[in-house]
């Protein structure tokens, strides 16, 4: 017999509706008064380029700990610092098209795009980082670019990502790094959430046809517990479905089983959310995705990707033609259109623009703490496992649709739940 979940809905309200509803969108959720000096909002800099931001440590964490944190970040082998177990790319064919071709090794332009938002999540960073780094050594350091936003952390995470810097000069990979003083808790939530993403997002625009081109592929990181194999099978899926984007699964422990996180934002190509939530705010229903659409319910549990409406699930991947042609940048909700979360609103102007191939890939399962993170990868499998199972040349096609539904869920408020045009405002 299927295991429902008993949560009691006014809690789920606490947790949800009063963090915006939309907690999963993004994990600086929380700011406090800025610690460092001002002006800091307008920090950045380039590991080619300037060394230097104007910064020195904070003295949160020590210079030794700092130490540790960029040795395990350097180092997959590394076990001085506790972090998700992942598995070694042993076996690289199915990933090496995407390394760059010998030809293209001196080339200005950079392939891969690695966009993330952090504050406060120091213990994350050997996992995270160290997986995004692991990713860019096997995708060619020299073509790829990572863009750091951190949000004024009490826990070091700001000296550990300055820190960070001689790795990645060493490495010859370009490195943005910028701390920011936006607050999302104060005014408009998403609006401020979609500045910070495009903060990450800016060097695509500044330096478009230069370094980033139509070409470039955005790796776009939440605050998660993510393997080398999670990076790479999500750019990998891209290329081999002819995306413009790709999704993971993120989950998250409510209570003593997981539940799908980012229920706001995500779309079936039903136009209804991934689970159905009441009036009254009970996740009574959680353990029964797409209930209502049989086609993705399949193929999620087949691990196969198929198509949505929208997503972002704890990471993204995606082109960033509709970003360096300044086509289309997050933003939030107009006057007069559903409110929503800033991933849902960039997914809805991509469909509108022409990008509409959008995927989830459930074999790539996320958390966003190490501990749960594990739990996730023992219930779910790694992505490997999911991988190693089938041809992907012959089992990973998705018919693409190439209309959106007439109509998508709308969720300002579990007591205001509506289908509304897909487009309004557009």
């Amino acid at each position: 017999m299927r295991r429902k979940y008993l949560f009691v809905g006014q809690v789920l309200l606490l947790l949800l509706v009063a963090g915006g509803l939309y907690v999963g969108s993004n994990h600086i959720t929380h700011l406090p008064s800025p610690i460092r000096l001002p002006n800091s909002s307008s920090s950045s800099s380039t590991s080619k380029g300037s060394s230097n931001d104007g910064y020195t440590n904070t003295g949160i964490i020590s210079a030794e700990n700092i130490t540790r944190y960029i040795n395990a970040i350097s180092d997959p082998a590394s076990e001085d610092l506790p972090r998700l177990k992942c598995p070694s790319i042993t076996d690289t064919s199915r990933y090496d098209s995407l390394k760059p071709s010998s030809s293209s090794t001196y080339s200005s332009e950079i392939k891969y795009f690695f966009a993330i938002d952090l504050r406060d999540t120091v213990k994350l960073l050997p996992r995270l980082l160290g997986s995004v780094v692991e990713s860019i050594r096997f995708l060619g350091p020299t073509n790829c670019a990572l863009s750091i936003i951190e949000g004024n952390s009490n826990d070091g995470t700001y000296d550990v990502l300055n820190a960070l810097r001689p790795t990645l000069d060493a490495l010859t990979t370009t490195y943005y790094l910028r701390s920011s003083d936006i607050d999302p808790k104060q005014g408009d939530r998403i609006a401020k959430l979609a500045e910070l993403r495009n903060m990450a997002l800016q060097p695509l625009v500044d330096n478009a046809l230069n370094q980033y081109t139509a070409d470039t592929t955005v790796i776009f990181m939440n605050d998660v517990a993510a393997c080398t194999e999670d990076i790479l099978e999500l750019v990998y899926q891209r290329v081999q479905l002819g995306a413009d984007m790709t999704c993971g699964l993120d989950w998250v422990y409510v209570g003593r089983d997981p539940t799908f996180y980012d229920v706001w934002v995500a779309r079936g190509m039903n136009g209804d959310s991934f689970f159905e939530i009441p009036r009254d705010g009970n996740w009574n229903s959680a353990w029964n995705l797409f209930w209502n659409n049989e086609p993705a319910r399949d193929s999620m549990n087949a691990h196969r990707p198929f198509q949505v409406f929208s997503c972002w699930n704890g990471a993204a991947v995606f082109t960033a033609k509709p970003i360096v042609d300044k086509t289309i940048q997050f933003r939030g909700p107009r006057e007069g259109e559903c409110k929503q979360g800033e991933p849902q609103l960039f997914c809805k102007d991509l469909w509108f623009h022409g990008y509409g191939k959008i995927a989830v890939v459930p074999s790539v399962n996320l958390e966003y703490s190490d501990d749960r993170a594990q739990q996730i990868k023992d219930l779910k499998g790694y992505t490997s496992r999911w991988t190693a199972a089938g041809d992907a040349a012959t089992d990973d096609k998705i018919e693409w649709q190439s209309s959106p539904p007439d109509i998508v869920k709308c969720i300002p408020s579990y007591e205001d739940q509506s289908f509304r045009p897909w487009n309004e405002t557009l």
